[in-house]
């Protein structure tokens, strides 16, 4: 679990994760330098729960992508079956990991993430739909849905750990630790299904670093950082990391529109960005 001035919602989360059914939990936690009382809190809640383990605290990492990594760098889970991201704010339901684990064994596969039902503070959900049909190359145009839903094969995220350690500085260069893990894990046939099952609540507030991705304001933020680079800038970063052979051309990506995202209507908003030359 990454964590930042998260008091007000961590110890709801927290309990979540605890009461999962049909499975064994030990909770990683990191603190980013905070504000407020969530490092203490954590630390005292450790003291009373073994099951807990708080990470050496005082790093300033900025943001969640940095401080996931440090936590896949740091901690030894070469003793655990499975690993699951958690952020500190959702809330899980109880069969959230049992469905999780229970799925990645009948699919045969590595890894897994999953669509989410976001809750307001108006008391307004929204399901979030990630799960649409795998595309050639969507891994290297956008995550494979919200961070705090994947679950991984505990050897096949050793694999990653071993190249987030070898590549450490450009790793940490990207700033969506969640579309860097699915693009590493995509392009090392690492297979990885996305259930369209929702097992968590996922919260949105003011202190969001993503949020839910909809509506116009979400659109039009979007829209800005295609336009100033900052996309278009992960994309390559991400590219050069785990597919350095691969170029991605103008040509290229208007003849393989199709494959660049999941959403039908997301892969047309991208050619026509690209056509008029703002991607």
């Amino acid at each position: 679990m990454a964590a930042y001035n998260g008091i007000k919602w961590i110890e709801e989360q927290v309990e979540s994760i605890l009461n999962q059914k049909g499975v064994n939990i030990n909770i990683y936690v990191s603190v980013d330098l905070s504000a407020d009382n969530t490092y203490q809190w954590c630390q005292d809640l450790a003291k009373q729960n073994a099951h807990v383990k708080v990470l050496p605290y005082g790093e300033c990492f900025g943001g969640a992508a940095k401080n996931f990594f440090y936590l896949i760098r740091n901690v030894d889970f070469s003793a655990y079956d499975y690993i699951s991201l958690a952020d500190q704010d959702d809330i899980w339901l109880p069969n959230k990991l049992s469905h999780a684990v229970e799925t990645i064994k009948r699919k045969d596969v590595c890894a897994l993430s999953s669509n989410v039902t976001a809750f307001f503070l108006n008391g307004h959900e929204l399901l979030i739909e990630k799960s649409q049909p795998q595309k050639k190359f969507d891994h290297l145009f956008e995550a494979a849905g919200p961070g705090c839903t994947y679950v991984f094969k505990s050897d096949a995220l050793q694999q990653f750990k071993d190249f987030l350690i070898l590549n450490w500085n450009a790793v940490n260069d990207i700033e969506l630790h969640d579309w860097m893990m699915y693009a590493y894990f995509r392009e090392h046939n690492l297979d990885w299904h996305i259930d369209s099952k929702p097992l968590m609540r996922y919260r949105i507030h003011e202190s969001n670093q993503v949020g839910a991705n909809s509506g116009f304001k979400a659109y039009q933020k979007r829209f800005s950082m295609i336009k100033n680079g900052w996309y278009r800038k992960q994309v390559e970063d991400i590219r050069t990391l785990v597919s350095p052979n691969l170029a991605l051309n103008r040509l290229f990506l208007i003849k393989n529109f199709w494959q660049l995202r999941r959403q039908p209507k997301e892969a047309v908003i991208l050619l026509f960005l690209l056509v008029l030359g703002i991607y």
